[in-house]
């Protein structure tokens, strides 16, 4: 079984943060929602943090999101977070409350595609690789109006915001900036009115850098170390 005290202590920790940065920020506690990133976690990890409040659940891959969502409970909601694959998108389609990596119009159209067979809305993020990381998915910040209108265009997806993976790096100040021009593209964007569009969610900030991001202005903060522990590789 997981170490129900250790996560019931990092949950507090991680609540903690927030709230402070909140209040750094004159920001309201109801404006962040806490995804716990729940990659590579066995299902009693993921039912201790459920039982402990969390609704909102993050997942990398397909298949594992597949997995957990037939033993846990069915009022989790569950974001892809992770690089998606268009032969993924039909596994995917009607289980997510929000994709958060979407990064091309190619996919965007296979979910489209997916959406339309099972009549369902699909809710999505555009990803933007704000720091334009040669290992990172995303597309690049001068790309991002035009994906977004030609997006809009498809009936079965709603465009929610945007989602950015900022740098790996010791100091989380040094990805301010980073928060900062993204937090400044969504408003940008927003700012265009266009139909089908709306920019009320921006997901950034992972396990060393939420609270940063919070200040700068993000929606959705993705923690897993800071919640589960550290990954297992491994699996």
């Amino acid at each position: 079984m997981a170490d129900k005290v250790k996560l019931e202590e990092n949950l507090k920790n991680v609540e903690e943060n927030i709230m402070a940065a909140c209040k750094r920020a004159g920001r309201d506690r109801s404006e962040i929602t806490l995804i716990a990133v729940s990659k590579t976690k066995p299902v009693d990890m993921l039912q201790e943090v459920y039982d402990q409040g969390i609704r909102e659940f993050g997942e990398n891959k397909v298949q594992e999101l597949c997995d957990k969502i037939e033993v846990l409970p069915g009022d989790i909601h569950w974001h892809m977070i992770g690089h998606l694959q268009t032969n993924k998108v039909k596994y995917l389609v009607g289980k997510t409350a929000l994709i958060h990596s979407v990064d091309s119009l190619h996919l965007a159209q296979e979910i489209e595609k997916q959406a339309a067979k099972q009549e369902v809305i699909v809710p999505i993020l555009v990803e933007v690789n704000i720091a334009e990381e040669k290992s990172k998915f995303g597309i690049h910040k001068e790309e991002a109006f035009e994906l977004v209108k030609s997006i809009a265009l498809l009936p079965h997806l709603r465009i929610q915001g945007l989602m950015t993976i900022a740098p790996f790096v010791e100091d989380p100040e040094d990805n301010r900036l980073y928060f900062r021009q993204i937090h400044q593209l969504s408003v940008d964007i927003k700012e265009q009115n266009i139909d089908n569009v709306r920019m009320d969610v921006l997901s950034m900030g992972m396990t060393g850098d939420y609270t940063v991001a919070i200040e700068e202005g993000a929606t959705m903060v993705r923690v897993g170390t800071g919640i589960f522990g550290e990954r297992n590789y491994n699996i």
